[in-house]
């Protein structure tokens, strides 16, 4: 018994010698330096997440991390307007880092696409941040993008929204989804893009003119809606999100995990979002609500270290409502909607409920993609994917009806492309592909309509090759491309005896383009962009045949137009004198031979459906050109601000008349103040508080005929937006807080690139609050 009693005491003494013998007295030390300019970062708050420990980082852009015991530690740096930054850091011994922030919005480097550095390097860009995201989480891809300088939305009413880069959009923007241009019925002015940006790390838009690395119709811009790769983190991390939205009662949750596994690699998404009708300032937008279901799989693999393979599966899926005023039974009525303050068919009472008219919509990607490095500086990537669109438009048809939908559309298509990169070793990249791209797309007969746009096949295979030479201080950036296109058309005649007509397109397609980026000094650049674009008619400018339900008009297409050419050129100046400063300024002028565009007539159109305004497809040579500037600005620990201003004007030169749907100008600026986590005395939960005010001023767009229209472009209006927010740091977790409300003041206003504002007003006032758990 005294024995056992020695033994017991013997190895208590040795496990407390040995637990007390453990090296708690190591240290990481650091600097931070921007990563647009490489100079030292200071006043970065330094946050260790297992111990809570804070410090500043020095004017030199060092920290010390004292009395550490061996592990394994996550550290956050944050900057007053500045990206996050998160390491994970195994501690074996006294440890040194180097850390490059993401500080500038605007940055002297260009971008990086799919790992390959300079792959775009002298393209003026602009990219939306992770946390960006995440805090809005209420936000749709074009939403997310709105304030973005250069970037205009089309919306549909308050929930249908897509982008417009320096005046182009539909079929004329390209939007990349993980690397595969997004395929659907992408020429609707109602029709949004099917991605949900929470699957996304970064969402960049190009504003140059190099996009002859990708398919589509694009004529210069990019928008590229990219996940990161997973990072190499032994534990497993995700978030759980939930948000509240006044104006139309919204509720969106979101989750997100991911992990890394030298066996396979995984990140998973989904997203829930649903609305009530949306409000107006003085009254309800009736039948504008919204349901969304969206899910996502991120894989990957490396095989051998010199063959990866990823996979992405996503699917999106929405059910909208349409406001329920823009759908006028005859003329008299159509001619009285258009003049009244509040839209006909308005109810006092909020409702979740979605009637016709409604749009149905799924998008699902299925994308696998290898790449082979044969060499240390040869790849070869080769990449499958296949999207289905399924889009169905309900309308308010007679005899219990409404539920058979007036149109519907479904498509498929292939992408299959092999990409061949060689990084010279004289200081230059040589890219080339072959891509393909298969579209089949189909109405359902069970409709009872006569289609919008016809049945049809089409098949485009592309060529192209790109090369990035570096002299000094010099970059350079040359590409030509060539796709030839054939269109497989099956449609029904208009006239009766109705008729199946056939029509049998063949295209051929030249794209170039040519870019310099000259550095004046180490702290300003300047950039010359010029590129020359084809693009043939899409379907639906040529075919187009009926009421297209979603913006409430006839749309007639043009079998007639001939193939869009343009050049366009860019010339960007940037000034990042300190890593609290930066200014840029882009003019841009784009020349059209046989612009396409959607012309209102004068006429409003009675068919059994109802009364409509009729727009047909018509040809013209135009010119769009503008101006970006922006400028960011953070003083100390507390401040930062931002101001953007757009000007854009777009002219019909053979007509001698303003282009129609050209954006207005305007000018948007933000101000915010943060309180750190070590001005925060009375508590160590939170880590940084942070306080912004925001206004956007847009301006009467007053270059528009009175006859170009059926009313007169909308009054000019500014918006005052409010944002709070706060990171609450758990034991083992972060949680974030946001605050946030937009038209602070009620305004009630029109937009002019809302096809709705010929029947209503804009969204009112709406507060936003949202949370977000990260383990």
């Amino acid at each position: 018994m005294c024995n056992d009693r020695l033994l017991i005491l013997f190895l208590f003494i040795f496990l407390w010698c040995g637990s007390s013998g453990q090296n708690c007295q190591l240290t990481v030390d650091g600097f931070v330096t921007d990563e647009a300019t490489g100079r030292p970062l200071s006043a970065v708050n330094v946050i260790v997440q297992e111990t809570g420990f804070g410090i500043f980082t020095e004017d030199d852009g060092a920290f010390t991390i004292s009395n550490l015991c061996p592990g394994e530690y996550h550290i956050t740096f944050s900057h007053i307007g500045c990206e996050n930054l998160d390491i994970h850091l195994d501690v074996a011994a006294d440890t040194v880092i180097d850390i490059k922030m993401p500080h500038t919005a605007i940055s002297l480097k260009g971008v990086t696409i799919e790992g390959e550095a300079n792959a775009l390097s002298n393209q003026p860009s602009v990219a939306i941040k992770k946390k960006d995201i995440e805090d809005n989480t209420n936000e749709s891809l074009s939403g997310l993008l709105k304030n973005v300088s250069g970037v205009h939305l089309i919306q549909n009413g308050s929930g249908i929204t897509k982008p417009i880069v320096h005046g182009l959009s539909g079929n004329r923007l390209v939007i990349l989804n993980n690397g595969i241009p997004q395929s659907g019925q992408q020429w609707g002015r109602d029709h949004a893009p099917e991605i949900d940006p929470l699957t996304a790390n970064k969402i960049t838009v190009l504003k140059g003119t190099n996009a002859i690395a990708y398919s589509g119709g694009n004529m210069g811009s990019l928008i590229l809606v990219e996940p990161s790769k997973i990072a190499h983190e032994p534990h497993l991390h995700g978030s759980v999100s939930y948000a509240f939205e006044t104006n139309g009662r919204g509720h969106i949750v979101n989750a997100q995990a991911q992990k890394h596994n030298h066996t396979l690699s995984w990140r998973a998404v989904t997203t829930f979002k649903k609305y009530g009708d949306r409000s107006a300032a003085d009254y309800f937008l009736n039948n504008t609500g919204s349901n969304e279901i969206n899910a996502a799989l991120q894989l990957e693999k490396v095989w051998k270290e010199s063959v990866f393979t990823d996979v992405f599966i996503s699917t999106f899926n929405t059910t909208l409502g349409v406001l329920r005023g823009s759908h006028i039974g005859n003329l008299p009525d159509l001619e009285d909607a258009l003049m009244r303050d509040v839209p006909l068919f308005t109810e006092e009472e909020f409702s979740y409920e979605i009637e016709a008219p409604r749009q149905k919509v799924s998008h699902h990607l299925a994308k696998i993609n290898t790449k082979f490095y044969f060499q240390d500086d040869q790849s070869i990537q080769l990449t499958l994917a296949g999207q289905l669109n399924d889009r169905k438009e309900f309308d308010v048809r007679r005899s219990g009806r409404s539920d058979i939908p007036a149109l519907s559309l479904k498509q498929y298509t292939v992408n299959a492309d092999i990409n061949y990169v060689n990084n010279l070793t004289a200081g230059g990249t040589l890219k080339a592909g072959f891509q393909n791209t298969f579209t089949d797309n189909t109405n359902d007969p069970e409709t009872g309509i006569l289609p919008l746009i016809p049945d049809y096949f089409t098949w485009k295979t592309g060529i192209f090759t790109t090369l990035t030479k570096t002299f000094n201080k010099i970059n350079l950036n040359a590409g030509v491309r060539y796709d030839f296109e054939t269109q497989d058309v099956v449609a029904i005649s208009m006239s009766q005896p109705r008729e199946i007509l056939r029509f049998d397109n063949q295209f051929h397609n030249v794209n170039a383009a040519f870019g310099l980026k000259y550095d004046i000094s180490e702290i300003q650049t300047l950039t010359i962009n010029t590129g020359y674009a084809m693009r043939n008619p899409a379907i639906n400018e040529l075919y187009s045949n009926g009421l297209h339900q979603g913006v409430s008009g006839i749309e007639e297409g043009n079998a007639a137009l001939e193939t869009e050419r343009g050049i366009k050129s860019t010339l960007e100046y940037k000034l990042v004198p300190s890593a609290n400063v930066s200014i840029s300024a882009l003019g841009y002028y784009h020349r059209f031979d046989n612009y396409i565009f959607l012309d209102p007539q004068e006429e409003l159109r009675l068919t059994i459906r109802g009364a409509f305004p009729v727009f047909v497809y018509n040809q013209t040579d135009a010119e769009i050109f503008g101006l970006d500037i922006a400028s960011q600005f953070s003083a100390g620990r507390s401040f930062a601000g931002l101001i953007k201003y757009s000007f854009i004007r777009g002219n019909d030169i053979e007509a001698n008349i303003p282009l129609v749907n050209i954006a207005p100008g305007n000018i948007y600026g933000s101000l915010t103040y943060r309180v750190d986590k070590m001005s925060l005395q009375s508590s160590k939960r939170f880590e940084n508080i942070e306080l912004s005010v925001n206004y956007k001023y847009v301006f009467e767009q007053k270059n528009l005929l009175p006859e170009q229209d059926f009313v007169l472009p909308p009054d000019a209006y500014g918006l005052l937006g409010l944002e709070a927010s706060t990171n609450i740091g758990l034991p083992k977790n972060r949680l974030r807080v946001v605050l946030r409300a937009s038209n602070v003041l009620n305004v009630s206003y029109r937009d002019y690139l809302n096809r709705q504002r010929y029947f209503a007003d804009d969204a009112g006032r709406s507060v936003t609050a949202s949370v977000q758990l990260k383990f």
